[in-house]
C-alpha cells in the first residue's frame, strides 16, 4: 500500500476542502430532502482507464462526515485499472455521505488525472533510458499531493521546494550581468551541500558551466538535433535534463537523444481530470 507524503496533512486538507464546499450552512439540499436516519450503499467506479492516486484521501472525506461509514477499498494507489472498474464500496448515513461526495470525487478525479498523465509520459519514453520528471508548476497548496500522484503514475519528482536544490536559471545569470561562470561559482561557494543545476539554452554555455563546477545541466528548449550535440559534448560528465515545450507528441524524440532526464509541467498542469462517478445501489 502506498503512503501519502509526510509533508501532506490529510486532516487539514479535508477540513479546508469541506469548508469550501459546505460553507456555513452545510448541505442544505440533503438536509431538506433526506430523512436524518436514511442510509445508502454506493459504488465508486471509473468510466475510463486510469492510474489510481488518492484513494485514501477520497475515503477520508466520507469518514470525516460519517465516522461509522463502512468503506471497502477495491484498488490501491499505483494500480492501473480498466474502464468500468469499481474503486470502492461505501455504506453509511445518506445525508453525511452525500455531503462528502463532491469533495471526494473532485480530489480523486484530479489526482488520478495526474497519475494517468504521468503514466502516459513514462510509457512514451520506455526503453530509452530517460527518466520523466514533474516540475514545481503545480496548483498552489496542492504540490505534495500533485507530486505524489505523479509518482503513482510512474514519473519521478524534481524539486519539491526551492530549498531542495540549487537550480540556476537564466534570470539568475542575467542579474549577474550574464556571467554564467561567476553565478555558478558563487552557488558552489555557498557550502550548502546541495547539487547545483544550471539551465543553459545554448551549446556555448555548456563548457563554461561545467568548468565552474555545475553538477547537472538543464537543457532548455533545445530541439532534438541540438540535444544530441549537447549529449555528445558532455559525454557523461554530468547528468543532462531536457525541458521546455515537452508534450506527449515530442517526448519520445527528446528521450532518444540520450538525455538522462526529461521534465515537463504537462504532468501536473496539463492533466485533465478523469471520469469517476459514485452510483447509489441501495437507498432507504
Amino acid at each position: 500500500m502506498s503512503q501519502l507524503p509526510r509533508e501532506f496533512d490529510l486532516d487539514d486538507y479535508v477540513t479546508a476542502v469541506l469548508h469550501e464546499d459546505l460553507g456555513r450552512g452545510g448541505d442544505v439540499t440533503s438536509a431538506n430532502t433526506i430523512a436524518e436516519g436514511a442510509r445508502f450503499s454506493a459504488v465508486m467506479d471509473t468510466r475510463q482507464e486510469i492510474a489510481v492516486a488518492g484513494i485514501e484521501v477520497a475515503e477520508a472525506f466520507f469518514h470525516r462526515l460519517d465516522h461509522t461509514a463502512k468503506i471497502e477499498r477495491l484498488v490501491e494507489d499505483g494500480d492501473v485499472v480498466a474502464a468500468g472498474t469499481d474503486l470502492m464500496r461505501i455504506t453509511g448515513k445518506a445525508q453525511a455521505l452525500l455531503s462528502a461526495e463532491r469533495s471526494a470525487l473532485n480530489t480523486l478525479q484530479v489526482l488520478c488525472g495526474i497519475a494517468t498523465q504521468a503514466r502516459a509520459f513514462a510509457k512514451a519514453v520506455k526503453g530509452t533510458g530517460a527518466t520523466v520528471l514533474d516540475t514545481r508548476k503545480t496548483i498552489p497548496g496542492l504540490r505534495a499531493l500533485s507530486k505524489y500522484a505523479s509518482r503513482m503514475g510512474g514519473a519521478a519528482n524534481h524539486r519539491m521546494r526551492m530549498d531542495d536544490g540549487l537550480l540556476i536559471k537564466d534570470n539568475h545569470i542575467a542579474v549577474n550581468g550574464g556571467d554564467i561562470v561567476m553565478t555558478v561559482m558563487r552557488a558552489k561557494a555557498g557550502n550548502h551541500g546541495l547539487e547545483v543545476q544550471v539551465e543553459v539554452d545554448r551549446i556555448d554555455q555548456i563548457e563554461p558551466a561545467l568548468g565552474a563546477g555545475a553538477d547537472r545541466l538543464l537543457l532548455d528548449n533545445m530541439p532534438p538535433d541540438v540535444l544530441r550535440e549537447a549529449v555528445a559534448l558532455v559525454a557523461g560528465r554530468v547528468p543532462l535534463e531536457a525541458s521546455g515545450g515537452i508534450d506527449l507528441e515530442t517526448i519520445r524524440a527528446v528521450a532518444e537523444t540520450g538525455v538522462d532526464y526529461i521534465s515537463t509541467s504537462k504532468i501536473t498542469m496539463g492533466a485533465p481530470a478523469v471520469d469517476i462517478g459514485l452510483d447509489y445501489a441501495i437507498c432507504s
